[in-house]
């Protein structure tokens, strides 16, 4: 695919969709696809800062592992999310480790050819701005989440926010591409607890289970389980 092909992919998020037309060609123009395969490592926590991506095909996995190899998972970034601002904004290392989730195509644009363009053009901070407080909005949430709501609702609201693009797409999903295990990482949650969680939802008519998917069966019966 040639990045004006991507660029249709891209502009199915509301991010990118809503930067004005010279901003859109600018990125792509000086962005490069890369490609990941199962398991590849991006970047690691304490790394340079490498710029911006987004992700165009499978997902990439953002998070870290402790000495005793206890692992955070922060979040699954897919389609047609973009990441990796944070470093654009203060210059200082990268925070967490970052892996491709099968097969991934990413649109990469280096650190330095942003910051040029930046340097050019200063008002267009303001939409990198605006992608990092949404991210930022979604964390206070979630941690909100995990000191006053219970695991069940955590639970839904987490899938529920996967299966609507975290707000930053147009059409919900049926289907979630998440092992059950990953999702419990998410929610710092045991996989027991998580099985345990889903399996009543799926009993409800909420939800259908099988390996490493999750299908949703009613959204507006999930909504009201995230609520708790």
């Amino acid at each position: 695919m040639d990045m004006q092909a991507w660029r249709q992919r891209l502009l199915s998020g509301h991010w990118f969709n809503h930067l004005p037309a010279l901003l859109q060609d600018s990125l792509l123009a000086i962005a490069k696809v890369r490609r990941l395969s199962p398991g590849q490592r991006l970047f690691r926590r304490g790394d340079p800062p490498c710029g911006l991506y987004a992700v165009l095909e499978g997902a990439v996995r953002i998070g870290a592992v402790n000495e005793q190899g206890k692992e955070a998972l922060l979040s699954l970034v897919e389609p047609p999310h973009w990441f990796g601002e944070i470093c654009l904004f203060d210059g200082q290392p990268r925070t967490h480790d970052a892996f491709g989730v099968g097969l991934s195509v990413l649109l990469h644009v280096p650190q330095a050819a942003l910051l040029e363009l930046l340097e050019e053009h200063p008002h267009y901070w303001r939409h990198l701005a605006l992608l990092m407080s949404h991210k930022l909005r979604l964390t206070f949430i979630s941690l909100e989440q995990l000191s006053l709501m219970p695991a069940p609702a955590r639970v839904a609201h987490r899938l529920l926010l996967i299966a609507e693009g975290y707000g930053e797409t147009e059409h919900s999903r049926r289907i979630l591409q998440l092992p059950q295990e990953q999702l419990a990482l998410m929610l710092s949650l045991s996989r027991q607890t998580t099985n345990q969680i889903l399996k009543e939802l799926q009993n409800k008519g909420i939800l259908n289970l099988s390996y490493g998917e999750i299908e949703v069966l009613d959204l507006e019966k999930l909504r009201v389980a995230a609520q708790g």
